[in-house]
């Protein structure tokens, strides 16, 4: 509606249209984001799994796995999105390049993530983040940082690639 608006009267208003490669073409790029999401998934699903051990469930303990659930379905996109984003607004062909088989890599984050969404296999979380520290380790190289692998410092307390900042 907005484009048709503006093209009826950019003659009269003198508005020229314009384009961008991204919504916001900040520059501002890191997978951490999408790592977080992925521990979060793995930490959701560990949560449920421990509701599930308790056999019968509360009211309250129905309510609290509606939540877990939810919430890990929307860490699971987040995870997914982060990754689109970077993918689609800060790789270019010279990251293509140095990466042939990035898009390849991007492509099973986004199934995994799906595949998370769908069951509460604490495994699928843990493939998610395998992935997304791939796609770390292959974002920072294409700055010319190095990595580095440690356990997060919280639960789920999985391994992580961090970059190296001096």
């Amino acid at each position: 509606m907005l484009h048709s608006l503006i093209r009826r009267f950019e003659k009269k208003l003198a508005v020229e249209a314009v384009q961008a490669h991204c919504d916001i073409p900040c520059k501002i790029y890191d997978p951490s984001t999408a790592q977080i999401a992925a521990l979060s998934v793995i930490r959701f699903m560990d949560l449920i799994a421990d509701l599930e051990a308790k056999g019968t469930l509360s009211i309250a303990d129905q309510a609290t796995l509606s939540r877990l659930v939810s919430e890990k379905e929307s860490h699971a996109e987040k995870a997914k999105h982060e990754v689109r984003v970077i993918w689609g607004d800060y790789i270019k062909q010279p990251q293509f390049d140095q990466f042939p088989d990035i898009s390849t890599l991007v492509h099973n984050i986004m199934l995994t993530g799906s595949a998370c969404k769908q069951g509460i296999e604490r495994e699928k979380g843990l493939k998610l983040l395998s992935l997304i520290n791939e796609f770390a380790a292959a974002f920072w190289a294409t700055k010319n940082v190095d990595t580095f692998e440690a356990t997060c410092p919280y639960l789920p307390e999985e391994t992580v690639v961090y970059p190296k900042l001096q």
